[in-house]
């Protein structure tokens, strides 16, 4: 090296650029307009983190100066936009109790943002409590964090081959079975309604790919409490009310719609109650490091503002800021709920209301944003029940509501109705982007970025987002409604969540919520608190995490049975590993093989938005099966079941030939394995 080199100045690093929002941007109006679709069609969204990164390497590599941060920067904006989304959870139930006949924009718009930017800045301090001082798997944020080091090419040449090699294998055989799937050549689900006895259950999966690889990252703890939680729901919950009288009037003899009743309407409340205790037990034992990070924050800033150099990797936004911001937004909420409260029984006295909703707002904000932080770094964003955290913020402020306003007439009721999901609505905002956030983050902290510089993407995103889901809902209510709305269609959308909590809020306004339910929830989750704490007391390394078994009882068994079974097939894989000459690099790729079955899936499941979207403004009747070539087969399950089995096993199978080659040491590189 030259003398000039060696006195030259540090490269600046290329982080957040113009550019780079301009894509982040445009990604968030595709990534989010598919997702509210989605949502309110199906009931389902998908992560956005990864597709956004795949998408800004292929673009972005035609800039020589592209680094592995800017890329990172866009997926963070575009992932916050897409994880917004998510109110739509919410925000329809005001169009199905009858108050809203449309989305009134810049309402709704405030809505969205205000809640979204105070998500990201009750998450600032979160990061230090729940990323840097945690251990938390995280597996979405490693999963991203992989995806951009492969593409960057981190490492050396040979493991960087071998790992790009293992991603595009995995995400090759993970589309191909998605598109193989919606074509109807395989099954995508299986289920099946059984009666044992007098009582009834069912057992259900998802031929989901991206389920197995998050499995394998989230590890056993997690996918052994989300055993317990449904066995909880199926062989005890479902069983047990599958008997009640008035269920089985209602199904017309139906088992499956029996079933299926006996879990939405009796196990998933139960299991509401267990993610509520849950998370305030978790709030209680993260509530030291939370303080210690605020703390850190505080110094942090004193040191900064002494001229003191800190690295980039800590250099949060001031906490003098985010203080600031916070309590700037309280005067927009106070004025929105303000005005929003002028009909009904608030009307005639509305401040007692709404300084009381403010309160509530602040201080829930605070537990959720906690909460849900905590869930996505226990079983990643996308698998995180988000509504259900929506249910618990709409009990909350219907009980705030009963209790000042008592019995009222139905027209009364609506009104108070409408007002506890217009502050739910603005909770949800911060429990969504929260959730994403800190994934975000801990993507940003294994490729080396900049906090700060994350934290104004992840607001740029909230401000994107929030400008582009009001119309887009509007657009989807005008041409077709919402189930259970005035006026609705028969090509109505479903909208599942929103009419979940508005049910939830009708109920307990109206005073016919069967709080037993809850009630049997909060012992259930007592109960495996206590188990969960003596485990960890009197063992070294097993642990029964509430909130994941709170997910198991929660989450429709499709969703959830194939997580466990990834993680006892990532538990075997990298016990295997730690038996071999390079155990770090072993682990590392079959981390990254694990990566691929999420990255394949996530951007067949952006195309096919996309073609559902399309075919359904073509005037599709069933744009849902819009690229289904035949109709379902009994024969697509068993076939379904052994290419997904044999493709599961081929791809391990691979990735252990690719991890028992040896590495020279010229190529290795750092091959040291991703945090877990």
């Amino acid at each position: 090296m030259s003398s000039n080199d060696a006195g030259a100045a540090p490269r600046p690093l290329i982080e957040l650029t113009l550019r780079g929002v301009l894509l982040g941007a445009l990604l968030t109006v595709l990534f989010t307009a598919a997702n509210v679709y989605l949502g309110l069609k199906l009931g389902i969204t998908f992560a956005t983190s990864i597709p956004a990164a795949v998408i800004s390497m292929a673009i972005l590599k035609f800039f020589r100066d592209s680094s592995i941060q800017e890329n990172n920067i866009v997926q963070t904006i575009a992932s916050a936009a897409g994880t917004l989304s998510a109110i739509i959870f919410v925000l329809p139930g005001l169009i199905m109790i009858g108050w809203w006949t449309g989305f009134p924009y810049w309402l709704s718009v405030a809505i969205i943002a205000i809640g979204g930017i105070l998500g990201v800045m009750y998450s600032v301090p979160l990061r230090r409590a729940l990323v840097t001082g945690s251990d938390l798997p995280y597996p979405e944020g490693v999963a991203a964090a992989e995806v951009l080091k492969v593409g960057a090419g981190v490492g050396g040449a040979e493991e960087n081959r071998r790992g790009l090699n293992a991603i595009l294998a995995s995400s090759l055989v993970s589309a191909g079975y998605f598109i193989l799937s919606k074509l109807k050549l395989v099954a995508e689900t299986a289920s099946h309604a059984f009666r044992a006895g007098p009582t009834a259950t069912a057992v259900s999966g998802n031929f989901s790919m991206a389920l197995i690889g998050v499995g394998h990252l989230v590890g056993m703890a997690v996918g052994i409490a989300m055993i317990v939680g449904l066995l909880i729901s199926w062989l005890g919950i479902v069983p047990y009310w599958s008997t009640d009288p008035a269920l089985v009037s209602a199904s017309g003899g139906d088992l499956e719609t029996l079933v299926g009743t006996a879990f939405r309407e009796k196990a998933r409340i139960i299991g509401a109650g267990v993610i509520g205790i849950a998370a305030i037990w978790t709030l209680l034992k993260i509530l030291g490091p939370i303080v210690r990070g605020i703390r850190e924050a505080m110094a942090a800033n004193q040191a900064r503002g002494a001229g003191q150099a800190l690295d980039i990797t800590e250099r949060d936004l001031p906490i003098s800021i985010v203080a600031g911001t916070i309590v700037a937004s309280m005067i927009p909420i106070f004025l929105l709920l303000y005005s929003f409260a002028a009909s009904g029984p608030i009307g005639a006295d509305p401040t007692l209301t709404v300084i009381l909703s403010l309160m509530y707002i602040l201080g829930a904000g605070i537990v959720i944003a906690s909460v849900t932080g905590y869930m996505a770094g226990l079983i990643g964003a996308s698998n995180s029940p988000v509504s259900g955290v929506g249910i618990l913020s709409v009990l909350g402020i219907s009980l705030i509501l009963a209790a000042i306003y008592g019995s009222v007439d139905e027209s009364a009721t609506r009104a108070l109705v409408a007002f506890a999901l217009f502050v739910t609505a603005i909770i949800f905002g911060i429990a969504t982007i929260s959730n994403d956030n800190l994934q975000d983050l801990k993507t940003g902290q294994l490729v080396g970025a900049t906090p700060w510089k994350q934290q104004v993407a992840l607001v740029l995103g909230v401000v994107f987002g929030s400008l582009v889901i009001p119309p887009i809902l509007d657009l989807l209510n005008t041409a077709f409604g919402f189930v259970g709305a005035p006026g609705a269609g028969e090509n109505a959308l479903a909208a599942p969540q929103a009419a979940l909590i508005s049910t939830i809020a009708q109920g307990v306004l109206g005073r016919n919520l069967d709080w037993s339910l809850i009630g049997t929830g909060v012992a259930i989750g007592a109960v495996v608190i206590l188990i969960d704490e003596l485990l960890r007391k009197n063992t070294a390394k097993y642990s029964l995490p509430a909130l994941a078994v709170g997910l198991g009882i929660y989450l429709p068994m499709e969703l959830t049975l194939l997580v466990p079974l990834g993680a006892l097939i990532g538990w075997l894989y990298n016990r295997w590993a730690e038996r071999q000459a390079n155990p770090a690099f072993a682990e590392r790729i079959g981390t990254l093989m694990a990566t691929g079955l999420i990255v394949g899936e996530s951007l067949m499941g952006v195309l096919f938005a996309a073609i559902v979207a399309g075919a359904e403004r073509a005037g599709s009747a069933d744009s849902a099966n819009v690229l289904a070539v035949i109709e379902e087969q009994w024969w697509a399950v068993p076939i379904g079941f052994a290419l997904f089995a044999g493709s599961i096993a081929w791809l391990y199978s691979r990735i252990r030939g690719q991890a028992d080659l040896p590495i020279s040491p010229d190529a290795a590189g750092d091959v040291t394995a991703a945090p877990r």
